[in-house]
């Protein structure tokens, strides 16, 4: 399916998996609300996919009024919101006897609350339109728990069960609502250096991604897993 003309959400889009996606999609004919915290970035980034294709909106997910400002200012800057993915996230981990309890509840607030928030308020304007994306990015963590990340597992483990739940929700509307677990990337958030380049790369998530939101409308993809060929996570 051409996606020209199409108006895509990419939260964290200032590096990684969303900085990757925001160019595939713009790529495929997508004009590209970028949000993200780092301004610095996504204006770096709007230069590079140019204005024409973009739309900076500097955004902490975590703050439900900035989501809702994300959403409006998409809307009605760019006419409606046609996908929205979230991918805003963070990994603060520790074992729990030595994390700080601020950072456990960061990774719950900016990767599941920061999830809600967005598509709490993409979700009247795709209904509104009777048709949209919603493209949550998870983790392989959410089905293979790993220690020393026991928060960010919880989050993901909570992102998964929203979605899933919003699908049911949506099962009358042409709304689809697709999680993406990928197993590990090469980000800010991870140093996966040592396995000597057998991690993904960001690319090899957005393709996942844009593979997902360019099926016929009729194809619902509800869950894809995205993982390297030696089965890492």
């Amino acid at each position: 399916m051409d996606l020209t003309g199409n108006v895509a959400v990419v939260t964290g889009a200032s590096s990684g998996i969303g900085e990757a996606a925001a160019r595939t999609l713009a790529r495929e004919g997508c004009t590209v609300a970028l949000a993200a915290r780092r301004e610095d970035r996504l204006e770096a980034l709007a230069d590079e996919i140019g204005a024409e294709k973009s739309l900076v909106v500097p955004t902490d997910v975590a703050d439900e009024a900035d989501a809702a400002a994300l959403i409006e200012t998409t809307r009605e800057r760019l006419g409606g919101v046609d996908i929205l993915v979230n991918n805003a996230g963070v990994a603060r981990g520790d074992p729990v006897a030595d994390a700080d309890l601020r950072d456990l509840r960061r990774n719950v607030r900016v990767n599941l609350e920061g999830v809600m928030n967005v598509t709490h308020a993409a979700l009247p304007t795709m209904l509104d339109a009777g048709s949209g994306d919603i493209v949550t990015v998870s983790s392989m963590s959410a089905r293979f728990p790993q220690e020393g990340g026991s928060g960010y597992t919880a989050s993901k483990f909570g992102v998964n069960g929203f979605c899933r739940s919003l699908r049911k929700e949506l099962s009358d509307e042409q709304v689809r609502v697709t999680i993406v677990m990928p197993g590990p990337v090469v980000t800010e958030l991870n140093d996966w250096d040592h396995w000597d380049g057998r991690a993904l790369d960001p690319a090899d998530v957005a393709s996942a991604i844009e593979f997902v939101v360019s099926r016929p409308a009729h194809v619902e993809i509800p869950d894809i897993t995205v993982n390297s060929t030696d089965k890492l996570g």
